[in-house]
């Protein structure tokens, strides 16, 4: 007869290929069930956190352009020039008719025009446009080239440009420069304003005009007088400027260039006639109410 043992339960007994295995206790089911909870702690590589913007479709396939610092300008200087324009309308200063675009021979062949829009911008430093007028017609007179000029002695050439400005030195300068330009240039005047102002007697605002009436060639701002002073009086230099040439950097940081050519003509007629050196005629100005020196004086 089979007697069933008690102590063998269905969990005391061999697992067959049909028999599912026996439940865990409580205690275990505790255990197994916060290990499969309990996270897997990893040390993971740091990486670097990168952050693309994706752009508009106009800049799609184009290299991003660097942001422009924006550019000083002085107050109000778009309506000054407006202002000026208009009061310059009738163009009647003497430098609109005795200037060095007016001192030239327009027969002459090109060489020998260029060679005496550099002599007269050598004869008006410090002199009036009627002087300068005046002594490049007595030299056109008597044939005013290179080989003329050297050609002709001191005393003569001196007698020729009296009475501009300096002229015993402008003898000396001319005579110089002359021969350079027919020993290196074949007679002919240099094309940049390196070459030109390494010229004896000849400084940054001859070597600008010269590069623009000469060769056509807008290569800075002409600044003399005038320009050097209507421009500080109408605070259109970031600071008080002391030279023509500090004048002309100033300007041409802000000035944009496609009015770099018209400024010196403009500027200088109005100074010749309405911003006088001494005494200027506010009253008469249409920018008396914009200009800083206006209100001082």
């Amino acid at each position: 007869m089979l007697t069933r043992n008690r102590s063998l339960g269905p969990r005391a007994g061999p697992r067959g290929c049909g028999e599912e295995p026996a439940p865990p206790r409580r205690g275990e089911a505790a255990a197994e069930a916060r290990k499969s909870h309990s996270p897997v702690k990893r040390r993971r590589k740091a990486q670097r956190l990168c952050v693309a913007y994706e752009g508009s479709d106009s800049e799609k396939g184009e290299k991003a352009e660097p942001l422009k610092v924006p550019v000083w300008e002085p107050q109000d200087w778009q309506q000054q020039l407006v202002n000026i324009r208009a009061m310059r309308s009738e163009k009647d200063a003497p430098v609109d008719h005795l200037g060095v675009e007016h001192c030239y021979d327009s027969s002459a062949p090109p060489k020998v025009r260029r060679y005496q829009v550099l002599l007269s911008l050598m004869l008006s430093s410090q002199t009036k446009d009627q002087v300068t007028a005046g002594a490049m017609q007595r030299l056109r007179a008597q044939g005013l080239t290179v080989d003329s000029i050297l050609q002709t002695d001191d005393a003569t050439l001196g007698k020729l440009i009296y009475p501009v400005g300096f002229w015993r030195s402008k003898v000396k300068y001319i005579k110089q420069t002359s021969t350079i330009l027919q020993q290196r240039y074949g007679g002919d005047i240099p094309a940049s304003v390196a070459e030109l102002v390494a010229l004896p007697g000849v400084g940054p605002k001859m070597a600008h005009l010269a590069m623009a009436v000469a060769w056509g060639t807008v290569s800075g701002i002409a600044v003399d007088t005038h320009v050097h002073r209507i421009a500080n009086r109408l605070r259109w230099t970031k600071k008080a400027t002391k030279s023509p040439e500090e004048t002309r950097a100033a300007l041409e940081e802000w000035l944009p260039r496609e009015l770099w050519h018209e400024i010196n003509g403009l500027l200088v007629g109005f100074g010749q006639q309405t911003c006088l050196p001494v005494r200027p005629r506010c009253q008469a100005c249409l920018n008396q109410a914009l200009c800083p020196a206006a209100q001082g004086l």
